[in-house]
C-alpha cells in the first residue's frame, strides 16, 4: 500500500489556494472563506485514499482523476483570474496616467530650474542626468522589495519617494542650493523607476497569449501623462507664484499631488497584489519543487547578492531580452538627445524642435497596443527584429537627410516606433524567460541597466556630435543595433522565441 502524501491544493485548485492566502482575491464561485480549510482537507484525504486503493504501481492515476474531477473548478478559476487581471490593468493604467502627468509637468521645467538656481547654462543637462541616475539607483531596491512584499508596497514607496523629491526641489529652489536641488532630482528618478516596473506588474498574471497586449496597454497609458503633463507646467507655475512659491516650482507642487494620489491608488486599490498571487499560483514558497523549478532556474543564485547576473549567465534568452532593452534604449536616447542641438545649429525654430520631439514621443507610445498584439501573434523575437529594422531605418534616414528638417522628423518618428516595438516585445520575452521566483531580481537589473545605458548614451552622444557630427552619430549607433540582433539570435538558438 502506498504511503499517504499530502498533495498541495494549489496544484489542482490554484486560484482557490491563492484566495485563501491572499486577501482581496475573488474566490471561485461556490467557495466560501469558511469552507476553504475544509475543502483543502477533503481534497488531500480524497487523493490519498485514491492512492491507497490503486496501489503504488498506479500512482499517477489519482492525479489524473483529480484533475478530471476538478475540471469545472479549473474553468471557474480561469474566469476569476481574468477578472483579477483586468482590475490590475485598470489600476496600473490609472497610476501611469497620474505619474506621467506629475513627472511630465516637473521634468519639462527641470533644466530651466537648474539654470535659474545655478546661474550657469552648462549645468542645464544635470536635471535629466540626475533623474536618470536616480531611476537606475531605485530600480533594483524597488524590485527587491517587490520580490519580498509584492508590487503594491514597491510601487507605492517609489511614488512617495518621487513626491518627497518634488518637495525637496521646491525647498532647494527657495534656498538657492544647487547640491540639494540635484539630489532631489535624483529622488524624482524613483518615479521613472516605478514607471518601468509597472509594465512588469501588468504581466504578473497575464496569460501567454495576451502578455504582450497587457504590457503594451499599460505603456500606452503613459501617452496621456506625456501629452498632458508638459502642458500643465505653465499654469502650474502661475498658481505656484500666486502662493508665493519660487519661480518655475509650481509644476513640482502638481507632481507632489499626483504622486501621492498614485501611491494611494497602488497601496489601497491594487488588490490583490498581482505578484503575490502569481507566486502562489506557481507554488513558489509553498514547498512544491515541481512548481518552483524550471529549465533555466538557478536556485542557489537566488540567495546570492549577484543573483540576477548569475541567472542571466545561465539563461541566454533572458540575457538577450535584457540586452535588447538596454541597447535599444541607448540608441533612442543618444539620437533623441542630440536632435534638438542639431536642429538648433541648422537654424530650426523652437516650434519646429518641439514638434519633432512631440512626434517622436507619439511614436514611442502611440502604437504600443499594436506592437503588443503583434508580439502575441507573430512572436517576441520577430517584433524585436522588426523594432531593430525600424531603428536602422531611422539611423540611415538621419544619416542621408541630416540637413533636412522633414527628414529628421521622419527619422525621429521611426526611432520612437523602433524603441516601442523592441521594448514591448523584449519586456514580454524577459518575463516569460524566467521563473516567477526569479522575475523581480532580473527585472530590477534590466531597468537599472536601461537607465544607466541611457545616461551613458546621452553623455557619449554629445562627444560624438562634437567630434564627428550628427550624421556620424547615427552611423555609430548602428553598432548597438547589430549587438541587439546578435544577442537575440543567440538566445533564439538556445530555445525558440515565442
Amino acid at each position: 500500500m502506498s504511503r499517504c502524501v499530502p498533495i498541495p491544493l494549489q496544484r489542482y485548485c490554484p486560484l482557490e489556494a491563492a484566495a485563501i492566502a491572499e486577501p482581496g482575491l475573488e474566490r471561485p464561485p461556490g467557495i466560501s472563506s469558511s469552507a476553504s480549510g475544509a475543502r483543502r482537507s477533503v481534497a488531500t484525504v480524497s487523493l490519498n485514499r485514491m492512492a491507497e486503493k490503486t496501489g503504488a504501481e498506479n500512482a499517477t492515476q489519482p492525479a489524473t482523476s483529480a484533475i478530471s474531477a476538478t475540471s469545472g473548478q479549473g474553468a471557474r478559476s480561469v474566469v476569476a483570474a481574468h477578472g483579477v487581471q483586468r482590475r490590475v490593468l485598470i489600476v496600473l493604467s490609472a497610476g501611469q496616467i497620474l505619474g506621467g502627468v506629475g513627472m511630465g509637468a516637473a521634468l519639462s521645467l527641470g533644466s530651466l530650474l537648474v539654470v535659474a538656481v545655478a546661474h550657469e547654462d552648462a549645468l542645464a543637462g544635470l536635471a535629466a542626468t540626475m533623474t536618470t541616475l536616480g531611476a537606475a539607483a531605485f530600480s533594483v531596491p524597488l524590485a527587491r522589495l517587490a520580490g519580498i512584499s509584492g508590487r503594491r508596497p514597491a510601487l507605492a514607496l517609489g511614488t512617495l519617494a518621487a513626491a518627497v523629491g518634488a518637495v525637496g526641489v521646491i525647498a532647494a529652489a527657495a534656498m538657492h542650493s544647487v547640491p540639494l536641488l540635484l539630489v532631489c532630482f535624483g529622488l524624482l528618478g524613483a518615479g521613472s523607476a516605478v514607471n518601468l516596473q509597472t509594465r512588469f506588474a501588468a504581466v504578473d498574471l497575464a496569460a501567454d497569449r495576451t502578455r504582450g497586449r497587457d504590457l503594451s496597454l499599460v505603456i500606452w497609458a503613459t501617452t496621456v501623462g506625456v501629452v498632458i503633463g508638459p502642458n500643465l507646467a505653465p499654469p502650474g507655475d502661475e498658481i505656484g507664484q500666486a502662493f508665493g512659491m519660487p519661480p518655475l516650482t509650481g509644476a513640482f507642487a502638481l507632481t507632489v499631488v499626483c504622486q501621492i494620489l498614485a501611491a494611494a491608488l497602488y497601496l489601497f486599490v491594487l488588490r490583490p497584489d498581482p505578484l503575490r498571487v502569481a507566486k502562489r499560483l506557481a507554488g513558489v514558497g509553498e514547498g512544491d519543487p515541481a512548481h518552483s523549478a524550471a529549465p533555466h532556474t538557478v536556485p542557489e543564485a537566488r540567495r546570492s547578492r549577484w543573483a540576477a547576473l548569475t541567472i542571466l549567465r545561465h539563461n541566454r534568452r533572458a540575457a538577450g531580452a535584457v540586452i535588447a532593452l538596454a541597447l535599444s534604449h541607448t540608441t533612442m536616447v543618444a539620437v533623441m538627445a542630440m536632435t534638438p542641438v542639431h536642429l538648433a545649429h541648422a537654424g530650426a525654430t523652437v516650434v519646429m524642435i518641439g514638434l519633432t520631439i512631440s512626434l517622436h514621443t507619439a511614436g514611442m507610445y502611440g502604437l504600443s497596443p499594436l506592437f503588443g498584439w503583434l508580439s502575441d501573434r507573430v512572436g517576441r523575437g520577430a517584433v524585436i527584429f522588426a523594432g531593430q529594422a525600424l531603428l536602422v531605418g531611422a539611423l540611415v534616414t538621419n544619416w542621408f537627410a541630416a540637413d533636412s528638417q522633414t527628414g529628421v522628423i521622419v527619422a525621429l518618428i521611426l526611432l520612437g516606433l523602433g524603441w516601442s516595438a523592441s521594448t514591448i516585445a523584449a519586456s514580454a520575452l524577459l518575463t516569460e524567460s524566467v521563473t516567477v521566483a526569479e522575475r523581480t531580481s532580473v527585472q530590477g537589473l534590466s531597468d537599472s541597466l536601461m537607465n544607466l545605458c541611457g545616461a551613458a548614451g546621452g553623455a557619449l552622444a554629445g562627444v560624438v556630435l562634437a567630434w564627428a557630427g550628427y550624421g556620424m552619430l547615427n552611423i555609430v549607433s548602428l553598432v548597438l543595433v547589430a549587438a541587439v540582433i546578435a544577442a537575440v539570435t543567440m538566445g533564439k538558438r538556445v530555445a525558440p522565441l515565442k
